[in-house]
């Protein structure tokens, strides 16, 4: 008896440690996302889902697990920290790790689950903050200078890092620091601008690949002569040429050559002129009766 009440009470430990854990991996988890950049003036960029410009806002899941937002809540109001609550349901609103997600700032939350229900003014200074599903905890804040420019968003260089600084090239849901080139291409660039070092090693390359090859064959030639020696002794054959291959094939060539010379003279040559001979009847055979003549069955 008093073994089963251990036991019972060791697998209730483990079963609460087990959901201590998943709550605060949960938890740890939301607190990981982050507001990631901000375009306030959106003049020639982006467009929502109903063909119109407007400011967005994108958030980032910084955490090595899937992120579900709903319920959670962003503000521009530091005295109101539920002013838009996320909507529970959207199967969107579940953020892969990495990855991004973007909410327009329309004050049009009747448009959609990523549609705010509030906007941010360029002349002001902004503030922006993302609180956890209590509406008290929160997850990330940012206040955004007065006087952002049409097109250049706020942000941070890398995803998720703490600096924030203007950004000349938005980048709406994806990584705000974009690897399009390569070091090691543009310094080759820079020390080799007319392309020497670039032939020399080309040519380089084929050259290194042909003497490969001709090695590879030249020493497959030699096993193969090797072998065929071996294979020879061994059924008793002590006489086996090595040479004079070259010999035997110029020998079939001229040989074949003096067997299409006789063949060329032995055809007759065959005159190109048509000759009609006429042919004499004593009668016509077209107008003759006797093929026109049927006979009667008796």
């Amino acid at each position: 008896m008093i073994k089963n009440m251990i036991k019972n009470k060791t697998a209730v430990m483990v079963m609460a440690l087990a959901l201590v854990c998943t709550v605060g991996a949960q938890a740890q988890r939301v607190t990981a996302m982050r507001l990631n950049e901000v375009l306030v003036v959106n003049q020639d960029n982006f467009l929502d889902d109903y063909g119109k410009r407007s400011g967005w806002i994108e958030l980032f899941n910084s955490s090595a697990g899937t992120v579900n937002i709903a319920g959670c809540y962003l503000t521009n109001d530091p005295s109101n920290h539920r002013k838009y609550p996320i909507p529970k349901g959207d199967v969107l609103t579940k953020i892969p790790p990495g990855q991004h997600v973007l909410f327009w700032i329309d004050g049009s939350a009747d448009k959609g689950t990523f549609h705010v229900n509030f906007v941010l003014d360029p002349s002001k200074e902004n503030y922006l903050a993302l609180y956890d599903a209590d509406g008290t905890t929160l997850v990330d804040e940012v206040r955004i200078p007065a006087g952002q420019q049409p097109d250049v968003s706020f942000g941070r260089p890398v995803d998720g890092k703490a600096e924030w600084m203007q950004l000349t090239k938005v980048t709406p849901s994806t990584n705000n620091l974009t690897l399009d080139k390569n070091d090691k291409i543009d310094k080759f660039k820079k020390n080799d601008a007319v392309g020497v070092g670039m032939t020399l090693t080309a040519m380089l390359v084929v050259f290194l690949g042909l003497l490969v090859l001709y090695l590879s064959f030249k020493s497959v030639g030699k096993i193969a002569m090797r072998m065929s020696r071996q294979r020879a002794q061994k059924a008793g054959v002590t006489d086996v040429p090595t040479h004079g291959i070259a010999e035997e094939g110029g020998v079939f060539a001229a040989i074949a050559t003096a067997l299409y010379e006789v063949t060329e003279d032995v055809h007759d040559i065959e005159s190109t002129v048509l000759t009609i001979h006429k042919v004499t009847r004593r009668y016509s055979p077209w107008s003759s009766k006797i093929h026109s003549m049927r006979e009667f069955n008796r």
